[in-house]
């Protein structure tokens, strides 16, 4: 049987089927409905495990509808942090990042890594080589900076993500445009020359905007959370094999 991966984050909820560590099709929910959405998707198939992971907890009546929905679900929410703490994680973790971290260890092992989720928080974490999380830092995300200076001043406007924005504005938008992405390359770059020798791996919706921006190699790996989520499922699967 497959299992199912679920990342219900801020803004939207990603899924994808899985055989072991092979992720099949990505879906993608934007909406309140997230539970009518994941009932969809195990309308034809019940996976074997159920991996959930969610920004914020999920209510007894959820947990019980999902139980019915798989052999058995695996939780990474408020509530149910026995998994970061089961993989040498700090329970501060949000989930995505504990599991985009999960993921670049085992994709990297043996290295230090550099993991950059553009979200809607821009969140920075470093695992050393032996595998170590040794700290990370969480920021505002692209979008929610131009939403952040619309919102915040009197007189800007709401500016969408530019195509081919200038390093400097010759006017009050392209200021903007400038201000945001040339902010976030510069934060970048300071992240990236503190271990220059780390792996760089950038993850998330606005991954391969700034990828394609910087001057170092990058390793851009879009379901870096699903990853993770598949490790932990089929990492599961073998400890109750045994």
């Amino acid at each position: 049987m497959s299992n199912l991966l679920i990342e219900i984050g801020n803004t939207a909820l990603k899924a994808a089927w899985a055989e072991g560590l092979t992720l099949g099709k990505t879906f993608r929910y934007q909406g309140d409905k997230f539970m009518e959405f994941i009932l969809s998707l195990t309308q034809r198939d019940k996976p074997a495990v159920m991996v959930v992971s969610s920004v914020s907890s999920l209510g007894e009546g959820d947990i019980r509808l999902l139980e019915n929905e798989c052999e058995k679900l695996l939780l990474l929410d408020p509530d149910h942090r026995e998994m970061l703490l089961s993989h040498g994680l700090p329970s501060y973790l949000s989930y995505d990042r504990a599991a985009s971290l999960v993921a670049a260890r085992h994709l990297f092992r043996g290295k230090g890594c550099t993991i950059v989720d553009f979200g809607t928080t821009l969140s920075v974490d470093f695992i050393s080589p032996e595998g170590l999380y040794t700290g990370g830092n969480v920021t505002l995300g692209f979008r929610t900076r131009f939403k952040a200076l619309s919102r915040y001043s009197r007189s800007l406007p709401l500016v969408n993500t530019p195509e081919n924005p200038e390093p400097v504005g010759l006017s009050e938008k392209a200021s903007i445009e400038g201000g945001v992405v040339s902010g976030i390359i510069f934060e970048m770059e300071g992240y990236l020359n503190l271990y220059p020798q780390n792996v760089i791996v950038f993850t998330g919706g606005d991954a391969n905007y700034f990828a394609k921006r910087m001057k170092s190699s990058i390793f851009v790996i879009c379901n870096l959370v699903l990853m993770g989520l598949a490790l932990i499922a089929e990492e599961y699967v073998r400890k109750n094999e045994k």
